[in-house]
């Protein structure tokens, strides 16, 4: 089956899924000798129009999971702005080390329903976001070469199909389960839907870099201590703010971080698929 194009498309707050999903990508499009593109969703402005795929481009399309799925406020935008012509797709998931549960199995199902053919799909994990503790430094070296294995053997086998293949097997539930219930640390749910980044007045400086990178435009630009709209925890304000002056101080928050740190510091190895 001849690909004429390659795009990496991803929704990544902290950057974790962007090099993941752009480091596949671009080298599949080395083995296969065509052009790659990106195509990064994650901001509001970014998630206007619809994008239509052809049958000879393949999509690497990422996202991370939150709470062992595609992220709920992200899922109805992968549902609406992504469609194909019998496009080839790859789903990747990145996940912070505990699980990614039935992520992979949930975007591969979207794909499939939006006209794409899935051939390969991907589970890689990353530092979680909540914490420095777990994961830190993923994807590492090892990991690196896993991943551009996994990109080349997926090159092999789309540069060999003659046909359109089945929907790739991947690990997860089908139907699709619920979201994983968030755990503090007395093992009872953590409830922390309503969190919102808190913000320190005596290094905040207004620069206004934490409305620029909220994937949900919640932080108000002119005052940044103000969340007025949906907090995701993706942790992106937190992350990017160059005086750390955004923090998270919910008590049922904490106490999931801590869980996670206690629990999930062990090493979860990447996962591969092909078709």
């Amino acid at each position: 089956m001849k690909i004429q194009k390659v795009t990496a498309v991803y929704y990544s707050a902290t950057g974790n899924t962007k090099q993941v999903t752009e480091s596949i990508a671009r080298r599949i499009g080395e083995t296969l000798g065509v052009p790659v593109a990106a195509d990064d969703f994650t901001l509001p402005q970014n998630r206007k129009e619809e994008r239509h795929y052809g049958k000879e481009e393949l999509v690497v399309f990422g996202t991370p999971v939150y709470a062992g799925r595609v992220p709920n406020k992200m899922l109805p935008e992968v549902q609406r702005l992504f469609h194909a012509d019998g496009a080839l797709a790859i789903p990747v998931v990145t996940f912070g080390n505990r699980n990614f549960d039935n992520g992979l199995i949930e975007l591969r199902g979207e794909l499939e329903k939006n006209g794409f053919h899935t051939v390969a799909g991907a589970g890689v994990a990353a530092s979680h976001v909540f914490s420095d503790q777990i994961a830190p430094g993923r994807p590492d070296e090892a990991d690196w070469k896993a991943i551009e294995s996994f990109a080349v053997s997926a090159a092999e086998r789309i540069n060999k199909l003659e046909e359109i293949p089945a929907p790739v097997t991947v690990r997860g539930d089908d139907p699709v389960g619920p979201y994983y219930t968030p755990l503090g640390l007395d093992g009872k749910p953590a409830v922390f839907l309503k969190a919102k980044p808190l913000t320190r007045a005596e290094l905040c400086d207004g620069c206004g870099i934490c409305a620029r990178v909220c994937p949900m435009g919640s932080i108000d630009a002119a005052n940044p201590a103000s969340v007025t709209g949906i907090c995701i925890k993706c942790q992106a304000c937190v992350k990017e703010c160059p005086r750390q002056a955004k923090y998270f101080d919910d008590p049922a928050f904490l106490s999931h971080v801590a869980m996670l740190e206690k629990n999930y510091t062990r090493r979860a190895e990447p996962e591969f698929f092909l078709s």
